[in-house]
């Protein structure tokens, strides 16, 4: 059963439409869900954010599942409406909301925060949060978006097989105040979405690739066939495709073309 939590602190004072209309629940399968039926019933406004103490369903990239521990990490939705990008240009999405993901970790540690190709977000080598866009198609441009974030801040122990995964706990030793930092991440969503909306898409890109996990480092891949080989990660084309440089030539990845080895 899904149940609303009524004492919720609304953000009003760090975002000008980013979590100004705020949903919060105990409980959901999906925020993403919740956020596209929510659509289909009437157009929430732009910056509307759902939230959920404890998901039972969340997904991730490709279908995976992602878990969490009830009250000790953030879920939440973000819907945006960026008409003004055409769809052949939506990894430019991508990259500007991984960024404020990053961004906002960044606030709480001083250790480095990087973006795994395409939107996990890691702390050195451990995995804080993960992404999942849902984007709706009118003609050639975005009609809406749906921004799907986890991020684990609280948690204290995962799962044995869920070696990469960390939380902020983990990597500071400070338990997070879960208030703080949804407030925090607002803001910086709504500082990423504007600055692509201003059409400041090239500083974006130059900051995406300064932040993408092994860039220039030599390092193992492999084909989905299991066939294992080694390069360097030189950046990602227009459409999001990952280019790595191997045996002379840079190859372009699409999303399940590519393993990363550990």
């Amino acid at each position: 059963m899904i149940k609303v939590e009524k004492k919720f602190r609304l953000p009003n004072k760090n975002t000008l439409f980013v979590g100004k209309v705020s949903r919060r629940f105990s409980a959901l399968p999906s925020t993403n869900d919740y956020a596209a039926n929510w659509l289909l019933r009437e157009r929430p406004a732009e910056g509307a954010a759902i939230l959920a103490d404890h998901q039972t369903a969340g997904r991730g990239q490709m279908g995976n599942t992602w878990d969490t521990e009830s009250g000790q990490n953030l879920t939440v939705s973000v819907i945006f409406y960026p008409t003004f990008l055409l769809a052949r240009d939506q990894f430019e999405l991508n990259q500007a909301l991984a960024l404020a993901v990053r961004d906002a970790v960044a606030n709480f540690t001083e250790k480095p925060v990087i973006v795994k190709w395409p939107n996990d977000i890691l702390i050195g080598e451990r995995k804080i949060c993960g992404i999942l866009i849902q984007n709706s198609l009118s003609g050639p441009n975005i009609q809406s978006s749906i921004v799907g974030m986890g991020i684990n801040v609280n948690q204290e122990a995962f799962a044995p097989g869920l070696s990469r995964a960390s939380s902020l706990y983990l990597e500071t030793g400070q338990k997070i105040d879960l208030n703080d930092l949804m407030l925090t991440l607002f803001a910086h969503l709504e500082t990423r979405y504007l600055q692509l909306r201003q059409g400041g898409i090239d500083n974006i890109r130059t900051d995406y690739l300064q932040h993408l996990y092994r860039r220039n480092e030599r390092r193992q891949f492999a084909y989905p066939d299991g066939r294992q080989f080694y390069g360097t990660i030189t950046g990602v084309d227009k459409n999001g495709k990952l280019k790595i440089e191997t045996g002379g030539q840079v190859e372009l990845f699409a999303i399940k073309d590519v393993v990363y080895v550990y």
